[in-house]
């Protein structure tokens, strides 16, 4: 068997530490021995960007957040969905995770950071939609494993009620919010109905290939 190999560590704001790890020609991310991502499972990642640019089809120039840079996969299908025309901007709180994409995973991210489409900023996606009323037309969610924060304890606020309420206010009207989660949970999508969203999940595939596990996107749209 190919052994792993430990390319590098991340240390993130607030504590805890990314390893990233190599077998042959996959990849993987960990966080105290849990896989975060992994290179062969990029399908829920895209089909994430695709449902939310159907949602939108009928804009010429979206303004898209995506909160969570992770193996570029989101980025990459949302350059693809989007269209010629869009402004993607990149929330990603471990800075060496953008080193990473611009070195060791140069070839997964295939230069979609020097798109002239894509800004990426550093730093917590919450404090980039406090205050940005109306400023998206789609926000893409993949900043833990799901509602119950895992990677930062304060992505619980995000997910919460007042987070959730940012979320919206920072979209425009008819705008879209995408969430990616592992696992299915109940009360969070009734948590974004509460604050106004209407709301369809999705179960999706985490692979390309035809079995294997699902994960879930819900979609939840600003009327």
């Amino acid at each position: 068997m190919v052994p792993w190999i430990h390319l590098d560590t991340a240390a993130i704001p607030g504590g805890g530490e990314l390893k990233l790890m190599r077998r042959g020609q996959e990849i993987s991310v960990r966080l105290a021995g849990n896989e975060l991502m992994n290179s062969r499972l990029s399908g829920s990642e895209e089909a994430m960007a695709r449902l939310a640019a159907a949602r939108l089809s009928g804009r010429a120039a979206p303004a898209v957040l995506i909160g969570g840079l992770g193996l570029g996969f989101t980025l990459r299908a949302a350059l693809a969905c989007f269209g010629p025309a869009a402004r993607i901007t990149v929330a990603e709180l471990v800075p060496a995770v953008v080193d990473w994409a611009e070195g060791p995973l140069a070839e997964i991210f295939g230069g979609c950071l020097a798109d002239p489409r894509v800004a990426v900023r550093l730093g917590d996606v919450a404090r980039l939609v406090t205050g940005a009323r109306g400023a998206y037309d789609a926000i893409l969610l993949d900043v833990d494993n799901g509602p119950e924060a895992f990677t930062v304890p304060s992505n619980d606020a995000l997910y919460g009620p007042a987070g959730l309420g940012s979320l919206r206010a920072a979209l425009r009207s008819g705008g879209v919010l995408a969430v990616w989660s592992a696992v299915p949970d109940d009360a969070f999508a009734a948590r974004l109905r509460r604050v106004g969203f209407a709301v369809t999940e999705h179960r999706v595939k985490a692979d390309r290939g035809k079995r294997g596990s699902r994960h879930v996107v819900w979609l939840a749209a600003r009327g």
